[in-house]
């Protein structure tokens, strides 16, 4: 993986990685980083890394509205875009507790809508009813004419967003196949978890089961073809969804999490990388604790054990050999286990080729291809 930072700061160079991946310019994440450079850590050093990453999206927005201005849209959307990108890589790194937070976070959703209104018009902002609530989401329309198309869920982990799924450049891949993408922030992240305080939860498939109610009631979704794919702590969330929500026809994983419960025990040995700074006060905020020994207890049913042998349709497993955060072990584990998936598959990412870190943050291009690939087949067989 390619390591801007030195020392502990593991956190960082995935994020400068994932920026770099999706469409960041070498120059401004190059200038973003500096001040941040000389920083002990990344605790200590988050708000310096937000001031620096939040100086450089401040200037490239300023660049955006000049291009705006001057009807210069096509250049005003790759400006918003990166300003965009460049905010929500850098807001993950915070405390929650950071009085900033929320309004750093905002900027990220304004430069996006900008992006859906002047370059981007196929993907559009939308709400999904849930339990006397809604949950947002970013819908990526494939439909030209209102025809009903496939339509693939996805869902984010511990720490990303929705914003983070549609610079993956995913959903956008899929909707040049003919798929769309419904991104959604579930209870427990983006804005779901910053604005509403919707907490995570042990069943998942309570999210999905309202967006597939969504979903079935637009007549540019086909409702027999509506998948569910996700990354990080998504591996353990999709996977229990499909087990119980059977309107769902196949599901794939970037990165397995089979017993998200015993990695956090081995958390507190200090074992393995953490995905954010702050980890321990970003986990209880998620899952609605206040105090560690208790959430460590409840975690223990964060694990797949005796639900992944339920599902049965289509199930793709991709997985990075050096994956520092959830080894390729629990990998293993979710496919041995998922024994009546008719079409069960486990893709681990090495080294030599790329996309071997978490959730091939390294090279997402060579995994997000994979991905697409194994959809666009599965959806043809169905």
């Amino acid at each position: 993986m390619f390591e801007y930072f030195t020392g502990p700061k593991y956190v960082w160079n995935l994020g400068v990685c994932a920026t770099l991946n999706n469409g960041g310019a070498i120059d401004e994440v190059d200038r973003a980083c500096r001040p941040a450079r000389e920083a002990a850590d990344v605790d200590s050093g988050s708000r310096v890394f937000m001031q620096s990453w939040k100086a450089v999206a401040d200037q490239v927005a300023a660049q955006a509205r000049e291009s705006e201005a001057a009807g210069h849209l096509r250049t005003a959307g790759q400006q918003w875009y990166r300003s965009g990108l460049y905010i929500c890589q850098a807001e993950r790194m915070l405390s929650n507790t950071d009085p900033g937070r929320r309004e750093f976070y905002q900027q990220a959703l304004d430069a996006f809508a900008k992006v859906f209104e002047i370059a981007d018009p196929a993907t559009s902002r939308v709400e999904i009813p849930f339990e006397g609530t809604t949950l947002p989401a970013y819908f990526s329309n494939a439909s030209r004419d209102g025809e009903p198309v496939p339509t693939v869920i996805m869902w984010n982990g511990l720490d990303s967003t929705k914003e983070h799924m549609y610079t993956s450049g995913w959903a956008q891949e899929m909707r040049a196949r003919g798929v769309s993408v419904l991104m959604i922030d579930n209870p427990g992240s983006g804005e779901a978890l910053r604005f509403q305080d919707l907490k995570s939860r042990i069943e998942s498939e309570d999210w999905a089961k309202a967006q597939v109610d969504w979903l079935d009631t637009r007549s540019d979704v086909d409702s027999d073809r509506i998948g569910l794919v996700g990354w990080s702590l998504g591996g353990y969330y999709v996977p229990r969804a499909a087990a119980f929500e059977k309107r769902l026809r196949f599901v794939a994983v970037w990165g397995a999490n089979h017993n998200w419960g015993e990695v956090q025990r081995k958390r507190l040995q200090r074992e393995g990388e953490n995905p954010v700074p702050h980890y321990w006060e970003h986990v209880l905020w998620v899952w609605g604790f206040d105090d560690v020994e208790k959430f460590i207890e409840y975690a223990e049913g964060v694990n797949l054990d005796g639900v992944v042998d339920k599902i049965t349709v289509p199930f793709l497993i991709a997985h990075g050999a050096n994956d520092r955060q959830i080894s390729v072990d629990y990998a293993h584990q979710s496919y041995d286990q998922a024994v009546n998936s008719p079409k069960r598959e486990l893709r681990i990412f090495t080294v030599e080729e790329g996309a071997a870190e978490h959730v091939g943050l390294d090279h997402m291009p060579h995994i997000n291809a994979y991905v697409a690939d194994w959809v666009e087949d599965t959806l043809a067989e169905l």
